[in-house]
């Protein structure tokens, strides 16, 4: 009796799509995500073969504490290679962090709190820089300041145009990485801050303006513990991203040795010091879990941040009087040189014969559409427009992101449907969970986990092959999805799923015909942001695409390692012009849009 009650029971609950989907996708994702966790926090005690077992003396694949003994204890090896490293990875995320709320609260409070000009032309291109990779930044730092005393002898715009040579700590090192991590992240801080400070409530400060308040007063008393959520909330995810970032550590610290964790990681890694590497990792992924649980303790800590209320009047803007002017302009500034510029000195760079020589006698298209003979002429390869492995490996990066995006997207979309459907179950909550797991991971530390399963006994098939680039893509980039997924679903009422089933409407039917369309812009961002994620995607790749199959943005590190700078500077252009025209495609098809709400 009781085996028929039980099989009654498993009959119904599997009768639901929605139950089925959450088994399905609670048993892949555990098997993709925690299970390669788990193989790497092994390989953390493991002697690897080469470097480890010539110098432990050991069998491949026995357990050792070595790899701890050698990191942790303080040592001239460990302060080299972890602890000077791990040091310098929260200068630049405590200053990245700071300069980045510094600027884009800056400039939240000036759109929305006072009559500066060019609200709309600012408010749009201010964000311009957070749509493109990190590593563009840092490229651009370099074009313009690096000097004749460090990089080869090449020098710079600044340096070739004015004759003003930088000093070696302004062009390389922490200080750069802060400004160009804070410059990329700052916009970031301009949607959460700004958001809250356009729909706060202007009766708050109308208040205090009345019982003759100071706008410093009214500022420090009111707005800014209002606004206190969203600035420590935006601190501690840039935090984590200046944290982990890897390439634009590589790109400003790799000419005078100065090493991030993400970086360092990788050249233990490369140098056969596998388990010291995976330690590295795990520690990052540790970090990101508990600055996810800070973030979510310190939004949580206070049950309300009522900022919207019904008797809310029109917000008395702050009069710049003469200052707004050359306050307005100075910013119209600021973003040009940030967000158009960088485009600029890439297309220059891109055309010089010599680095440093700008004159119209320098220059040439033979990195654009350079022959074969003008290569073979002048000992060089062809341009990147007729040079066959640029093109396969665009081709290899385009169908990695068509690919990806459609399974994160469908994934994303039905993980969205399983979990609103069973909405409060135990499975449904940890199918959400271990959706969102990956985001907690360091592209670089999500990366390793993913090396460690290739390289390890009964996996080593897949090391160097698509497919592991497809799956680590695909299950790095569904967090986003997921969520976008679940948030779409929410918003559709059951009743309208109902009525179709009562006419015998079978779920797939449902999904394409009714669920699909009713959140058609929603779903897109699902199936289109992954795209721009792989296109721009550095980190995560790099561990895991070989010499032979190299992917068109993992061929920036080759060009410039080789000192092809103007090939790297034709590429970057190429990569920063397909993330705009797939970004301007997202907005088209889905309304989405950065400073949507907020720019004057």
């Amino acid at each position: 009796m009781h085996e028929k009650k039980l099989s009654h029971r498993m009959k119904a609950f599997f009768s639901k799509p929605s139950n089925i989907l959450l088994v399905i996708f609670l048993t892949v994702l555990f098997v993709l995500s925690v299970l390669p966790l788990l193989t790497m926090i092994s390989n953390m005690f493991t002697v690897h073969i080469g470097t480890e077992k010539k110098l432990l003396r050991l069998p491949e694949g026995s357990f050792t504490w070595n790899h701890f003994q050698r990191l942790f204890p303080v040592s001239e090896w460990s302060v080299v290679n972890f602890w000077k490293p791990l040091g310098n990875s929260f200068v630049v995320a405590i200053g990245a962090g700071v300069l980045g709320i510094l600027i884009g609260g800056t400039v939240a409070w000036f759109i929305t709190r006072s009559n500066m000009k060019y609200k709309k032309f600012i408010s749009a291109v201010f964000v311009f820089p957070y749509m493109m990779p990190a590593w563009t930044l840092a490229l651009f730092w370099i074009n313009v300041f690096k000097n004749s005393q460090v990089g080869g002898g090449n020098v710079g715009m600044l340096e070739s145009m004015f004759g003003i040579c930088m000093p070696e700590w302004f062009v390389y090192g922490l200080f750069p990485m802060v400004i160009v991590i804070a410059l990329h992240y700052s916009p970031f801080a301009y949607l959460l801050i700004g958001g809250i400070l356009k729909n706060m409530d202007a009766t708050l400060e109308e208040s205090a303006t009345i019982l003759k308040a100071g706008r410093f007063k009214i500022i420090r008393r009111i707005t800014m513990p209002i606004v206190m959520p969203a600035i420590l909330s935006t601190f501690l995810l840039i935090f984590s991203s200046g944290f982990s970032s890897y390439t634009v550590p590589v790109f400003l610290g790799s000419a005078v040795k100065t090493f991030t964790l993400s970086t360092k990681m990788r050249a233990l890694i490369n140098a056969g010091y596998q388990g010291q590497g995976y330690i590295i990792a795990f520690v990052s992924i540790a970090l990101g879990c508990f600055i996810l649980g800070l973030n979510q303790w310190v939004t949580g800590k206070r049950k309300s941040y009522t900022t919207v209320t019904g008797k809310s009047g029109q917000v008395s803007l702050v009069d710049l009087k003469k200052a707004n002017t050359p306050l307005s302009l100075l910013l119209c500034a600021y973003v040009l040189f940030f967000a158009i510029a960088p485009l600029i000195s890439f297309a220059l760079e891109s055309v010089i014969r010599q680095p440093g020589n700008y004159h119209l006698s320098n220059m040439t298209l033979h990195f654009w559409i350079g022959t074969e003979a003008s290569a073979y002429e002048t000992g060089m390869i062809s341009g990147i427009l007729l040079n066959p492995t640029m093109w396969k490996a665009l081709g290899r990066q385009v169908l990695l992101a068509l690919i990806v995006a459609m399974i994160v997207g469908t994934s994303g979309m039905l993980i969205g449907y399983s979990c609103v459907r069973q909405r409060g179950s135990r499975l449904s909550r940890w199918v959400e969970s271990m959706a969102f797991f990956p985001y907690l991971m360091p592209a670089m530390a999500f990366g390793t986990i993913y090396l460690a399963v290739a390289t390890s006994q009964g996996f080593k098939f897949l090391y160097g092959t698509f497919a592991l680039l497809i799956l680590v893509a695909s299950i790095k980039f569904l967090p986003f999805a997921s969520r976008s997924g679940i948030n779409s679903m929410l918003q559709i009422s059951p009743e309208i799923e109902e009525a179709a089933m009562v006419v015998g409407v079978p779920w797939w039917k449902r999904m394409v015909r009714i669920m699909f369309p009713i959140q058609k812009s929603s779903i897109l961002s699902g199936y289109l942001l992954p795209v721009i994620s792989v296109m721009r995607e550095v980190a995560l790749f790099t561990l895991l695409v070989p010499y032979a199959r190299y992917l068109l943005t993992t061929m920036l590190f080759s060009f410039n390692e080789t000192g092809y700078s103007q090939y790297g500077s034709a590429v970057t252009l190429l990569i920063v012009l397909i993330i705009i025209l797939i970004n301007t495609l997202t907005n088209k098809l889905t309304g989405a849009s950065f400073d949507k709400g907020i720019g004057g």
